[in-house]
């Protein structure tokens, strides 16, 4: 397969989430966060009040689940760009919104919806989820249900939800360029492309005797990281004696993401990382380095906004409503707008 390992990196505490970030990943270790470069460095580490157990990254910003809250992160410097907010029980997962924001399961059976800066919008039932597996377009989003079931729900101004059908997963993998990776009752494996009504293609996958933990799809197919550790790349099943696994003698851990087409990093939760790449997918690489890069740019821009925002706040904050308004024009922040012109026709500058 030619992956391999190009470096490894020991977090001080154990590892409870992670995710890809521009290219690099973030990682919740203990009660901090820390953002690696493709390269291994370290770009910024932060303290949470409390350790974060799921992460999501959009857009130059990170969602972070911490006990009962909700963060949210600038990914350049790891700044605090939301305080958080908080649930009863708290959330569980987490997904980012075609378009900006975030949608986040609730474990009362509720689906939270968020403005990208972390602000709340509305709520809608959807019953005990076990994970969010992402969207199928700009209003369609799927989850599994708590019983193994898939839902489907239309996110728009009339919220609707709809279960795919009854089959039961015991296992599902995130939406991963449109396909999904799931293992049935039988322990069976199977690959599917979905829609909001049901399946474009559902096919069984030629492959015995794997309790998968993670699965992430790369450039050449889907890789799969085993109970045992061991990482099983399902999409080049041949007639040879030897299966394709990386990581044989190791013990890989059971956290697995992917980063760009032709990298990968898995964890053990004593916080042993290590990042995959593969020189052989050469375009690949070049997609991922463009994707990284595009990213960065977006974070960057990211920080600008926040920064004119800051403005916009001082200029109403002293009185200065015009100028106010400029700013918040220029954010798209339309309800701003409309709010301090309402207050020029009351009382004027």
């Amino acid at each position: 397969m030619m992956w391999s390992i190009t470096w490894s990196w020991q977090a001080p505490q154990r590892i409870a989430a992670m995710a890809s970030a521009e290219g690099g990943m973030i990682i919740s270790s203990g009660l901090d966060l820390f953002m690696l470069e493709m390269d291994g460095t370290i770009r910024w580490k932060v303290e949470l009040p409390f350790k974060a157990h799921a992460l999501c990254i959009n857009n130059g910003v990170a969602a972070v689940l911490a006990a009962h809250g909700f963060y949210v992160l600038s990914t350049t410097d790891g700044s605090m760009l939301h305080e958080g907010r908080s649930t009863t029980g708290g959330f569980t997962d987490v997904s980012a919104r075609p378009g900006g924001g975030w949608i986040l399961s609730g474990r009362q059976g509720h689906l939270h919806l968020f403005s990208h800066e972390g602000r709340g919008l509305r709520r809608l039932e959807s019953g005990k989820v076990r994970r969010l597996l992402g969207w199928l377009d700009r209003e369609h989003m799927m989850w599994q249900a708590a019983d193994g079931r898939l839902w489907c729900a239309r996110i728009a101004q009339t919220d609707q939800k709809r279960c795919l059908e009854d089959r039961l997963w015991s296992w599902v993998t995130p939406l991963m360029n449109g396909r999904v990776l799931m293992q049935a009752s039988d322990g069976g494996l199977w690959e599917g492309v979905p829609h909001p009504f049901g399946w474009d293609s559902l096919e069984r996958v030629e492959y015995d005797s794997l309790e998968p933990m993670e699965g992430v799809r790369s450039a050449d197919g889907w890789w799969v990281l085993g109970i045992e550790g061991h990482l099983h790349h399902l999409s080049s099943m041949t007639d040879e004696d030897e299966e394709p696994i990386l990581g044989q003698g190791m013990n890989l851990g059971d956290l697995l993401i992917g980063l760009t087409p032709d990298a990968m990093a898995t964890a053990t939760r004593d916080g042993l990382v290590r990042r995959w790449t593969a020189p052989h997918l050469a375009q690949a690489e070049r997609q991922g380095r463009y994707e990284a890069a595009a990213e960065a740019a977006l974070a960057k821009n990211w920080d600008e906004r926040k920064s004119l925002f800051a403005r916009a706040q001082a200029a109403e904050d002293e009185g200065r409503l015009s100028r106010a308004v400029e700013l918040y024009g220029a954010l798209g922040r339309t309800e701003d707008v409309r709010r301090l012109l309402q207050r020029q026709k009351e009382g004027g500058e």
